[in-house]
């Protein structure tokens, strides 16, 4: 069974919800990517996003893009990623979903890189930049290949689209909670509990709550209407702030830990 279709069976059993981690894949470091992936499944993480550095990241707020640059700097190449997921699969099973920009699977070829993703160990893709109405020659790849085929829903997706993307995806639903682009906020938008209730008209899928995301206590609020909470710019900035500090992976990885505490404690 999938990985991330086998975590979400095992939270769903347990009557737990989910806590997902985005980082920049390569940021400081692809070594640096590979610890704080095990450091992130012995916190309790039970899926990590990794974002392939792109240089147009169109859906990225500062943080991320910033990251992306770094990650990029770092030398953190599609076929390089793959390869830091297959060392993290050496010793840890946490599920792993690739956060990329289409062109970065085109240039190698979908189906080259699909089969490449599958074979290093990804669990799923989350191609941003390429909507359900042109992307059936991918969603069959992705079925062959075994890997879940993530969408996006946003609070301006309308009814019809959202019954269309929902019967498309596979794994879970990603609902980003906010219009633009990622990033930190102070507040989580209100319609988070109206929105996953609107999905849940239309799919059986876990629904992840994402963007904006930014400290334990909007991490618990997400909680008590989504199956997972997503935490993205949050993490991503404090790598940014300890990157170059070799208490990197602690200090990243006790942040993280308290918001996994927080979901578990909805649960």
């Amino acid at each position: 069974m999938n990985r991330i279709v086998e975590r979400f069976a095992r939270l769903k059993k347990a009557d737990k919800k989910g806590f997902i981690v985005y980082i920049g894949a390569g940021d400081p470091n692809l070594e640096a990517t590979r610890q704080l992936a095990l450091a992130f499944d012995k916190a309790g993480v039970d899926l990590l996003e990794l974002g392939v550095p792109f240089s147009d990241p169109l859906a990225d707020g500062l943080v991320n893009q910033l990251a992306a640059q770094r990650g990029l700097e770092s030398g953190a190449t599609p076929p390089k990623v793959l390869e830091t997921v297959a060392a993290i699969r050496q010793v840890s099973q946490l599920p792993i979903v690739l956060y990329i920009y289409f062109n970065l699977m085109h240039r190698p070829g979908v189906a080259k890189f699909i089969r490449d993703a599958a074979r290093s160990g990804v669990d799923g893709l989350l191609a941003l930049d390429l909507p359900p109405e042109e992307s059936a020659n991918h969603e069959e790849l992705m079925r062959k290949s075994g890997m879940c085929n993530i969408y996006l829903v946003a609070p301006t997706t309308p009814d019809d689209r959202i019954e269309l993307i929902v019967k498309r995806a596979t794994g879970f639903i990603y609902y980003i909670s906010r219009e633009g682009v990622t990033g930190m906020q102070e507040k989580v938008a209100a319609n988070v509990a109206d929105m996953t209730a609107k999905l849940r008209q239309h799919t059986d899928l876990p629904i992840a709550v994402g963007f904006g995301v930014s400290n334990p206590e909007q991490a618990k609020r997400v909680a008590s209407c989504a199956d997972a909470v997503v935490v993205g710019s949050a993490v991503v900035n404090q790598i940014a702030q300890h990157g170059k500090s070799p208490e990197l992976v602690i200090r990243v990885s006790n942040f993280v830990r308290a918001l996994v505490k927080a979901v578990e404690e909805d649960n």
